[in-house]
């Protein structure tokens, strides 16, 4: 197989959320979204892919004293730089070779730039994204076909040599879920009850908005909770969470926090974390709970003194990272480190999370003393491709939970042309229903997604898209700084 990509193509299309959410201390009120389609020429025919992504620099930046635009105008420069990087590589002999040819490219410009790794590594991703679609669509096959059958040209060992001797048929499950659970993420500002909400706060969307509605409409039972790093707060936040799953009763859950890099050091993450631990209010919270995601800052987390703490902390719970998986192997980093694993986010590479699930399988089955985890993380990815292709992902890597919310900070695919709701709705009839105000929302049934019209289309997408219907990335910087 040869494989180059010959043409590509940015557009915009601005979304703005429900109600602000937050990244730590930056508060997001809008997230644009950015539109690639390529033209790929596989065996000498061509092919089109598409991909999605956010324009969220409070993530990838977490500085509150950057100006939006600068940091929107950063990304964008990021996404240039990948598709610009991905039209000069010469043909290569799989999506996988093409994929690392375009990362090392890629990871030698931002050498010249002030970008974080997990910033200009989102520019590889979203054009990977794309380049797998259109390999997919050229093999007639799917994506979970296709990483077990390697038609990718998936090579574990060039990223770690312990994982030579295997390909990914040998690590994953044989086949992919057709279901997940929501994990619903519970964020520090977030409403619990109707007594949370201020009357002006409350919206009249027709979707949930307190946690108390999904559980009651939706049934979700998986849980990510957000910490802020205060002691006090936090556990008042935790316990109020735990006595409200008690009186709905909901007694069989699973839940996750997330720290977002708030503690200063480990040292004080551990003093909190035994406190919480030995409050008796918060027992049934810590029994269902499965990891803590990200308690120190990106740059703190692999340090001697960080290592040395979680190495010796007998009863501590799996810990893994998020924001500190910025490079290609930063879970291999993490283990060494005496973390438990990482998270899989499609914007921080699909074939490095195919990967990473083969490094974590294998890990359990030869470490038995200690439980790796790769959990599935969002990044508020919504329709009518994102959200798609990073279930693809779960399905194939078999997560059976994964944080979703972006249907909960955004009302469903309202925003979105009409042709293209119906398209959406016309091809993954089991992913999203038609609300009774029209739009396709997510179709969240017993707290879980049918994911079979995900997993049997191509790369998650079943549907094609006309996307001339958005802005020309250009014209939409024009609007920025005007």
């Amino acid at each position: 197989m040869t494989v180059s990509v010959t043409d590509t193509e940015v557009r915009v299309f601005d979304l703005e959320t429900r109600m602000p959410f937050h990244f730590g201390n930056v508060e997001v009120t809008e997230i644009p979204k950015v539109f690639l389609r390529i033209d790929a020429e596989i065996d000498g025919e061509t092919r089109t892919g598409t991909a999605m992504g956010g324009l969220i620099p409070g993530w990838f930046y977490k500085d509150p004293d950057m100006r939006l635009a600068d940091g929107l105008t950063n990304m964008i420069e990021v996404f240039r730089a990948g598709v610009d990087h991905a039209r000069r590589l010469e043909p290569a002999p799989t999506a996988f070779a093409c994929w690392w040819s375009l990362y090392e490219r890629q990871r030698e410009w931002a050498s010249g730039t002030d970008h974080p790794p997990l910033l200009w590594s989102y520019g590889v991703s979203l054009v990977e994204q794309a380049l797998i679609e259109a390999v997919c669509r050229r093999k007639d096959t799917t994506f979970a076909d296709a990483v077990r059958e390697n038609s990718l040209g998936i090579d574990l060992g060039r990223i770690y040599e312990e994982l030579s001797a295997y390909e990914p048929a040998d690590l994953l499950p044989a086949e992919p879920l057709t279901s997940t659970a929501i994990r619903h993420t519970v964020g520090q500002e977030d409403p619990l009850t109707d007594n949370d909400l201020a009357p002006e706060s409350r919206l009249d969307d027709g979707l949930p908005q307190t946690l108390a509605e999904y559980v009651r409409q939706d049934d979700v039972s998986h849980f990510k909770i957000k910490l802020s790093a205060d002691v006090e707060r936090d556990r008042q936040r935790l316990v109020e969470i735990a006595e409200l799953l008690a009186d709905l009763s909901v007694t069989e859950y699973r839940c996750t926090v997330d720290a977002n890099e708030g503690y200063e050091s480990v040292k004080e993450f551990k003093r909190q974390w035994t406190s919480h631990a030995d409050e008796p209010a918060l027992a049934d919270l810590f029994e269902r709970l499965t990891y803590v995601e990200q308690p120190l800052a990106r740059d703190d987390a692999f340090t001697s003194a960080t290592k040395d703490v979680l190495e010796r902390w007998d009863d501590a719970p799996p810990i893994i990272i998020d924001e500190s998986d910025g490079r290609i192997d930063s879970a291999g980093t993490a283990l060494e480190y005496g973390y438990a694993g990482t998270s899989h986010k499609n914007c921080k590479g699909v074939f490095k999370g195919v990967v990473n699930a083969c490094l974590i399988a294998y890990r359990n089955r030869t470490d038995t003393d200690q439980q790796y985890v790769l959990s599935v993380e969002d990044l508020t990815t919504v329709g009518p491709v994102e959200l798609l292709q990073d279930l693809a992902v779960t399905a194939t890597i078999s997560a059976d939970h994964v944080e979703r919310n972006g249907h909960h900070y955004f009302r469903g695919l309202d925003a979105f042309p009409e042709s293209v709701q119906n398209e959406v709705l016309e091809a993954h009839g089991d992913l999203y229903r038609r609300h009774e105000d029209g739009f396709p929302t997510l179709d969240v049934q017993d707290g879980r997604l049918d994911l079979t019209s995900v997993v049997d289309a191509p790369f998650g997408v079943g549907a094609t898209f006309d996307t001339d219907e958005f802005t020309p990335v250009n014209e939409w910087l024009d609007r920025l700084h005007a």
